[in-house]
């Protein structure tokens, strides 16, 4: 399993390895590489490979928002059922159950920020159990992913000296 796990953190830092450079990586025999990263694909560990934007970049407008959600517990299921309803949206990106003043974390995307109120206003607040929504856009972002968006300029911090 530790195996599994140094493959798994691998690819979460970059999923353009391939299994002969894992093998490299690790020291281990490619095919045993190659039948790790398939059983972790089979059984749903490994859910997918992405590449990260920066949207910014090539100016695509986009508005992200974070919803802060409270609800009431469903009995039997608790949060499960509406966290499942609400994760079935498409301008759902992240779903969180949280600790603290509220209960989900829903970050959506949007094209504007009246769609993305239109999305609270007739999609989330309406839902059963929802109780309150208190709506937080995104202004700028500097770290997504674990990884700081640039844009290729030298750090300008100053130089700290006794």
């Amino acid at each position: 399993m530790e195996d599994k796990l140094q493959i798994l953190e691998l690819l979460a830092g970059d999923a353009r390895l391939t299994p002969e450079r894992i093998a490299v990586m690790l020291d281990r025999p490619e095919a045993e590489v190659r039948d790790a990263v398939a059983e972790l694909e089979a059984n749903h560990t490994i859910l997918g490979y992405r590449t990260m934007v920066n949207w910014e970049k090539v100016g695509k407008e986009r508005i992200l928002a974070l919803i802060e959600v409270r609800v009431t517990p469903q009995r039997e299921v608790g949060f499960q059922a509406i966290a499942e309803r609400i994760g079935r949206y498409p301008e759902v990106k992240s779903l969180y159950l949280m600790s603290g003043a509220f209960d989900l974390a829903v970050f959506i995307e949007g094209k504007t920020i009246q769609e993305v109120a239109f999305f609270v206003a007739t999609k989330l607040a309406p839902l059963d159990g929802v109780t309150h929504t208190t709506t937080h856009f995104v202004l700028q972002t500097f770290k997504e992913g674990g990884v700081i968006l640039t844009d290729g300029r030298d750090d300008h911090r100053l130089v700290m000296s006794p």
